[in-house]
């Protein structure tokens, strides 16, 4: 028997986003056109199901939220979940390179495969890949696209709660 999917869709600054679960965790949030996105096909749409993290994305968006408190349960690897929960530890407003994200997490010479784990982080915004930078300080690939995550970027580095 298949698992039930639940999405909902909303706007924000960086264009639609679609919010999956699977009724009792936030397992993907995904932007118009990016790279990994989910499919819609099996998904029943479901607005009380999401309205939470509907809610923490809004305040997040109105620079009221820096950080979310949401059940999470994405699929992935064991490696690629050591990243991903790595990438939770990176402070709002700050970012650090691949190389510096895979010393984290105990494998300082795996920043390739530690940037490929970023690029499949399929719960984007709430776990924070866009605050992973090249280590020269450049913006280096994003799922969402590098004008996504310049705005993103930007939006977190104002700073100021209100």
């Amino acid at each position: 028997m298949d698992k039930i999917t639940y999405y909902d869709t909303m706007q924000s600054p960086i264009g639609e986003l679609m919010l999956v679960s699977d009724g009792k965790a936030l397992t993907g949030l995904y932007m118009a056109n990016q790279k990994h996105a989910a499919r819609r096909a099996k998904a029943i749409r479901n607005e009380e199901m999401l309205k939470h993290p509907r809610t923490q994305l809004q305040a997040y968006f109105a620079a009221e939220l820096r950080e979310f408190e949401l059940p999470l349960a994405a699929e992935g690897t064991p490696f690629q979940q050591r990243v991903w929960r790595a990438l939770c530890d990176i402070p709002y407003g700050e970012t650090i390179s691949y190389g510096e994200l895979a010393r984290r997490i105990g494998q300082p010479k795996a920043s390739r495969a530690v940037g490929l784990a970023n690029g499949q982080n399929p719960i984007s915004i709430v776990v924070p890949c866009h605050r992973v930078i090249g280590a020269n300080g450049s913006l280096t690939g994003y799922g969402g696209g590098l004008a996504r995550k310049r705005w993103l970027l930007a939006h977190e580095s104002k700073g100021s709660l209100i």
